[in-house]
């Protein structure tokens, strides 16, 4: 089967493996599943890895994300193991966790542990919290509206597929903003999960009263994604759009009491964030400034870039960025912004006018998340490293930042491991850097295994994060390493575009040069060498093993995109088009043909052990690419080393933490296996005492 494109035929052999319902392709999935689970559980030290990573996993610590306040609460998603999945909780007060409540937990909902919280946003008062729930064989997303003091609920859920949108109350708490699909039937099969629109609906209100408010505006509204906000004072909403996954944006505001949004920003304006102040718009520019600037815009109906002044010029510091970054904050009296340096973060601080008052604690090496306005004067924020787990503080004008209540304490002990950053000279001269974590002493002798993973996409910023997944790896002796290709966000703007579109070969030959440097430094050797990235990463290791099949010893490949002339057919491929490319263009075209994996694996050629993974409902990366891959490699190999694919039925991610144990283990028992690392129980090693 083939496909012509701009005059060049391109030929395939599996792209039956796209029909996922066929009998055919359901069948020889189940074989491919015999096939892998009797070569994994036939591991001699199987069971004892996944023993491992369970006690690791389940000791996982107790970790708050998604802070929000409102009224006297605080609201935060709380993930606690053994529970498969986060729940939200309420308190009021982060010094002191004694009144913390349970407000919604899906394993409640459903005792089989589906259910997913998305997002959740409590009203401007306190009362009312409104939180989407998913599974994820759908990931579509409902929007139930809870009692903060009761937890019961309130109206009907609003069941359009909220679960990749957002939502802002009005200042009265008498309803809210919300994004949906249309319903089904509106439109063709071929565009549900596409044309995401903005409604508002009042409590009390059936659905069908609800009124549709910005709809069909945007550049190209079939991949419009919305991310609302509310002003603090009630008097505004917000909607940044993107145009796909591209970093292409638009701002649209209204006043609440009046009828009519308009466009404050538009995308040659290069406006990627956006934030209330008093009676201002703050807007994080990159228009002649790839590391940020910051504009302050008088709010006013009608006001636009146009009449904003800058208040932050740029500086040698990149202002972090993103569609879920949260990179500035605003209170009465501060001006917030979270700082990017190689992927990691600093704070710096202004007055409203752009006066600079210095920066604000960040422990060194650290990440910072979750930068959110608590109330008109104090801001929270949340800090994790590779080495130390999340913790939260807030801070104000008239106070230092200081710990909260909601600070992370594990049994795991990962103080004794070194972390440190080199950075490699790439193909074309470019300074990469890569982040080492290593056991003590770990000698420059080229014996020990190393791990180097990626990503390289989306102006997305590999940050430190305290991963207790990593343990097992760690503790028998493995070094960890974190690539920082271009084509993530780690230098700013600049630094994702010279990885995007045409340019995405540097971000495969910044990652050969990291895996080049472990070895000529001495510190692995190709035969100690394993890689690991997925979804995005997943494309760079498929591109990895087949331009340098020998660099590496085995591969892992989760949830990887790896035929890129057919991706943008995929429903969620035409989001991937201002990163990707289309094919339609004959420039991207030959770009996307040269690194596409699937398109250059080479029959005779000797592949590493390959271990690929997909989930069967993905809607972000389908599974037919793991599939086809798969397929692909096992005709093509002359090696003795296994190409092996695991499928599981959900989505994009493991899901509940049962599932994570057992891929977790799955994917260290194959590396083990297939760098002769002895493997050796080590269950107290790494355990803190007293």
């Amino acid at each position: 089967m083939g496909s012509t494109y701009h005059g060049v035929t391109v030929t395939e052999d599996y792209r039956w493996l796209e029909d996922a319902r066929s009998d055919q392709t359901r069948s020889w999935t189940k074989a491919q599943d015999r096939r892998t689970r009797s070569y994994l559980e036939n591991l001699p030290f199987r069971d004892a890895v996944r023993q491992r990573v369970a006690e690791v996993l389940m000791t996982e610590p107790v970790r708050y994300d998604a802070l929000r306040h409102a009224g006297s609460a605080y609201f935060a998603l709380k993930r606690q193991p053994p529970k498969r999945q986060p729940f939200l909780v309420v308190l009021s007060d982060l010094d002191d966790l004694s009144d913390e409540r349970v407000l919604v937990d899906p394993g409640e909902i459903d005792d089989s542990g589906p259910a997913t919280i998305d997002w959740h946003q409590p009203s401007p008062d306190g009362s009312l919290v409104a939180v989407s729930l998913s599974t994820p064989d759908t990931q579509d997303g409902t929007v139930h509206v809870y009692q903060a003091t009761s937890g019961e609920l309130t109206g009907a859920p609003v069941t359009l597929g909220t679960a990749f949108g957002s939502l802002a109350w009005a200042g009265d708490s008498s309803g809210f903003w919300y994004t949906r699909y249309q319903s089904p039937g509106e439109r063709p099969d071929g565009d549900v999960g596409f044309y995401q629109e903005v409604w508002y609906h009042p409590l009390g209100d059936a659905l069908e009263e609800d009124r549709r408010e910005l709809a069909g505006v945007f550049a190209d509204n079939r991949i419009a994604e919305n991310f609302l906000s509310a002003s603090p004072d009630g008097h505004w909403v917000m909607d940044r759009v993107q145009k796909g996954d591209g970093g292409h944006w638009q701002v649209f505001v209204r006043a609440q009491a009046g009828d009519d949004w308009w466009l404050a920003a538009d995308v040659n304006d290069k406006v990627t964030y956006a934030a209330f102040g008093p009676n201002a718009l703050y807007l994080l520019s990159r228009l002649g400034a790839p590391h940020g600037k910051i504009l302050r815009l008088p709010l006013r109906a009608g006001a636009t870039v146009a009449h904003a002044a800058e208040v932050v010029p740029e500086a040698d510091m990149t202002i972090e960025g993103g569609a879920l970054a949260s990179p500035l904050a605003v209170t009465d009296r501060w001006l917030w912004l979270l700082d990017m340096d190689a992927g990691w973060s600093s704070l710096r601080r202004f007055d409203l006018h752009g006066t600079p008052a210095g920066p604000a604690e960040v422990p060194p090496g650290s990440a910072v998340d979750g930068l959110v306005r608590l109330d008109g004067n104090e801001v929270a924020y949340a800090t994790e490293s590779f080495t130390e787990p999340r913790s939260w503080w807030r801070a104000s004008s008239q106070s230092a930042p200081r710990l909260t209540a909601l600070r992370t304490r594990t049994p795991l002990d990962f103080s004794r491991f070194e972390v440190g950053r080199e950075f490699v000279t790439a193909k074309d001269g470019t300074q990469v850097p890569v982040t080492l974590i290593a056991p003590p002493g770990t000698p420059r002798n080229a014996t020990a295994p190393a791990l180097l993973t990626g990503y390289g996409g989306y102006g997305i910023s590999l940050k430190p994060r305290f991963d207790p997944g990593w343990l097992p790896w760690l503790e028998q002796g493995g070094v960890v390493a974190v690539a920082h290709t271009r084509g993530g966000g780690e230098y700013g703007e600049h630094w994702h575009h010279a990885g995007r579109l045409a340019a995405k070969q540097n971000v495969f030959d910044d990652f050969a040069c990291c895996a080049r440097f472990l070895i000529e430094s001495h510190l692995t050797t190709s035969e100690r060498l394993a890689i690991l990235g997925g979804s995005n990463g997943g494309l760079l290791m498929g591109a990895t093993l087949t331009q340098h099949p020998g660099l590496a010893r085995a591969v892992v490949a989760m949830v990887p995109v790896m035929d890129m002339l057919r991706v943008e057919l995929d429903p969620n491929g035409t989001f991937n088009v201002g990163e990707y490319g289309t094919v339609n263009d004959p420039e991207l075209f030959q770009a996307m043909r040269a690194y596409s994996p699937y398109h250059n694996v080479k029959d005779g050629r000797a592949y590493p052990a390959v271990l690929l993974t997909a989930g069967e409902s993905d809607p972000f990366a389908k599974a037919y690419h793991a599939k086809k891959m798969a397929a692909r490699l096992q005709a093509a190999t002359s090696s003795s080393q296994p190409v092996l694919l695991r499928v599981r039925p959900g989505g994009h991610g493991p899901g509940s933490l049962d599932e994570r144990v057992s891929e977790l283990a799955d994917i260290y028992a194959f590396l083990f296996d297939r760098l002769s690392i002895d493997y050796r129980p080590t269950a107290d090693r790494h355990l803190k005492k007293g």
